[in-house]
């Protein structure tokens, strides 16, 4: 069928590249229009802290994502304190979209919440024009922080991290590539390819930001991730499509080529297709938004694979993919003589001693896992030089971690005046000094009037502040004290408590995503149990690629832990020390990782199953197997190292710790879990292998 597919294409190639030629110039269009589109919220709906953001917005007013803070520094007296209300009233002014909710001077600070009718892009240019005239009023050492501020600090921050990463990549890339083709147009065929897929990709997701909500990492995960894939489908089927050459004419050489690489890259994609699509069950918008742009990713790149791809070999031919001068490293030659072939056949001589050392090392790397701990966000992990990141340290600094971040306990009496009503009033006194004596709490504030009982007396509202900083454990703690508490007020009859605001928020943003993830994760190995016993015709095949997967996936895990929370490491690569993992990462450790993992692992089996298939037996046929395709595969995995450790030069700490955990995870599968396990436990099944089950 591909054969057949790839003869159409090369007959219409000129076709097929400039439909590509336009779709990516359209891709490119989207990509300059997706950053108005994005956000960073953790927002879960239907969860308790979406009930209280309810009640705060359709009761409070107030504007959850477009909510400000000013922070005005050095005041440590009265006068000061005047100067700098006086100051900060003829600012707003020039600013009309924002208004005050709640002053107060503590610690030397003067705290402004500010509330806006803007929508988080809007809110983020309110950010420019509220500190140029905080400028202009004698404030310049003023600091606006909030939502909106943060993402409009952090999103020029982004751009530049992915201009170094993708620089770094491309970099790393062409050195490789020059290295393993030789000096050849063939070198180039895959960065066309990974460009085209990446620009298709991002107008795409510019499409669904349309529909769905987008995080604003999203253009970073599409960009280095497409950029790793396709080059390395590009790499597999250049190399294949080289050693097919020798045996017949250019059409029937890339015919036979798409066959046998083309159908392990479809099949291979479908995997990482399968593993990213799991995310987009998870009832998160976050996760489900790097689910539904991850997902592109593979399958935009599967279409530049049978298309694109075969359309550019056949337009170079022959002599485009010949080496001129130095030859690569993947040149064809006899397998026999080559590393991976005396490496392979050291371990098929003595599988259960490399089987033994191999589980031993893999378990050194992934026994940190079991101190992975997770945090829906942080605000300490953030590059420290931006505006926002400076007024949140000042105020962690003088006044405590949890100030910026309460907890809210809002109150439904179920009628108009009821907050106002004396065994309403005596039930919120009593749960207020419970609050007040629970561990982790540094401040509660209440009162009854506005800004703690809405206009119609219906709603109330108690603050909670941790000692803990937003996402940590005390936080995350005094979250489900908090909601103990609640639960077990003594309130009047039709009363009802919900506890919010951003740390109740992160707490269900965790939930969420965990209490669903085990599931989705066994679904994920049923489909590709089932998928990869059907593509090889071995159900023991298929198990040993699943545990071997997963092996690589909790390698990655545990990279987390020694690189980001131990610090192994983490000086030397400029990463960020933190006691947590952002939430997010380990699941898209898993589907990324998942997928690659198993890329790698179906190319390398299926050569092995076509050796078997030619009649050699089970030990030779893992030897071919693998001295036909460890070059390629090894190869193919360096470069998406070096596409993802585009994320690790970065300043952002969730896309560090994706990147830390996705190359070196990959890093490790293609050496010793691909290189040692793999042919080790295959040469231990034998012929039971390819018993049809």
């Amino acid at each position: 069928m591909l054969a057949h597919w790839t003869r159409s294409v090369v007959r219409w190639r000129y076709l097929v590249l400039v439909a590509w030629l336009v779709a990516a110039l359209a891709g490119l269009v989207g990509f300059h229009q997706l950053g108005a589109r994005l956000t960073t919220s953790l927002a879960v709906p239907g969860s308790a802290s979406a009930r209280a953001d309810a009640i705060l917005i359709d009761h409070f007013g107030e504007n959850i994502e477009g909510a400000l803070t000013v922070v005005v520094p050095d005041l440590h007296s009265v006068n000061a304190d005047h100067r700098a209300e006086r100051r900060l009233s003829r600012a707003l002014a020039r600013v009309p979209s924002v208004h005050v909710v709640e002053q107060q001077a503590i610690s030397g600070l003067l705290l402004s919440d500010l509330d806006s009718r803007d929508s988080l892009a809007q809110a983020t240019r309110t950010v420019t024009a509220l500190r140029a005239s905080l400028a202009r009023a004698g404030l310049a050492s003023a600091l606006v922080t909030g939502p909106a501020a943060l993402q409009s600090d952090v999103t020029p921050i982004l751009r530049g991290d992915l201009a170094r990463g993708e620089l770094l990549a491309l970099a790393f890339a062409l050195a490789l590539l020059i290295g393993v083709l030789g000096f050849s147009l063939a070198v180039l065929i895959p960065f066309v390819v990974a460009g085209a897929t990446t620009a298709v990709a991002l107008g795409v997701v510019d499409l669904l930001a349309g529909h769905l909500l987008m995080v604003l990492y999203v253009p970073n995960v599409v960009a280095l991730i497409g950029l790793g894939l396709a080059i390395d489908y590009s790499l597999l089927i250049v190399h294949r499509f080289r050693g097919e050459l020798a045996n017949g004419t250019e059409t029937e050489a890339l015919a036979r080529t798409m066959s046998s690489a083309g159908r392990t890259v479809v099949i291979s994609g479908l995997v990482v297709a399968v593993g990213l699509a799991t995310m987009l069950v998870v009832p998160v918008p976050l996760v489900r938004s790097l689910g539904a742009a991850g997902l592109v990713v593979p399958l935009v790149a599967l279409a530049s694979a049978v298309t694109l791809q075969p359309a550019l070999l056949s337009v170079v031919g022959r002599r485009g993919v010949a080496s001129r001068g130095r030859a690569g490293l993947l040149e064809p030659t006899d397998p026999a003589t080559g590393l991976f072939s005396r490496v392979t056949r050291f371990v098929v001589t003595r599988p259960r001693a490399v089987v033994a050392a191999s589980l031993v090392a893999l378990g050194l790397l992934a026994g940190a896992s079991a101190g992975l701990t997770l945090t829906p966000g942080s605000l300490s992990a953030i590059p420290g030089s931006m505006g926002s990141a400076r007024a949140i340290a000042l105020v962690r600094a003088s006044v405590g971690p949890g100030i910026l971040t309460p907890i809210e306990v809002l109150i439904d009496t179920g009628h108009r005046g009821g907050a106002y009503a004396r065994g309403e009033v005596a039930a919120r006194l009593t749960l207020e000094h419970r609050l007040l004596a629970t561990p982790g709490v540094e401040i509660v504030a209440a009162d009854s009037v506005w800004p703690f009982v809405d206009h119609s007396g219906r709603y109330a509202r108690i603050l909670v502040v941790s000692q803990g900083e937003l996402g940590s454990p005390v936080s995350q703690g005094l979250v489900a004290a908090v909601r103990a508490e609640a639960a077990s007020a003594r309130v009047p009859p039709g009363t009802t408590l919900v506890v919010g605001g951003a740390p109740a928020q992160g707490v269900d943003f965790l939930h969420a995503i965990y209490g669903i993830f085990p599931w989705l994760v066994l679904a994920a190995l049923l489909l590709v149990l089932v998928a990869l016993a059907w593509a090889f015709g071995s159900t023991l095949a298929a198990l040993i690629a699943i545990g071997l997967d997963l092996v690589s996936v909790a390698v990655a895990y545990g990279v987390l832990v020694w690189l980001f929370r131990l610090g192994l490491g983490a000086d030397l690569v400029g990463t960020y020390r933190v006691g947590q993992i952002e939430g997010w990462v380990p699941v898209f450790i898993f589907a990324v990782l998942f997928g690659l993992s198993m890329d790698y692992e179906v190319f390398i089996l299926a050569r092995i199953r076509e050796a078997h298939d030619l009649g050699r037996s089970t030990p030779e046929a893992i030897v071919e197997g693998l001295a036909s395709t460890g070059g390629v595969v090894t190869s193919a995995a360096v470069i998406m190292v070096g596409a993802l450790a585009g994320f690790v030069v970065g300043h952002v700490a969730g896309l560090q710790e994706l990147g830390a955990g996705l190359a070196l995870g990959v890093l490790v599968d293609a050496t010793i879990v691909r290189g040692l396990l793999l042919p080790g436990l295959l040469a231990l099944a034998g012929d039971r292998l390819w018993r049809r089950d």
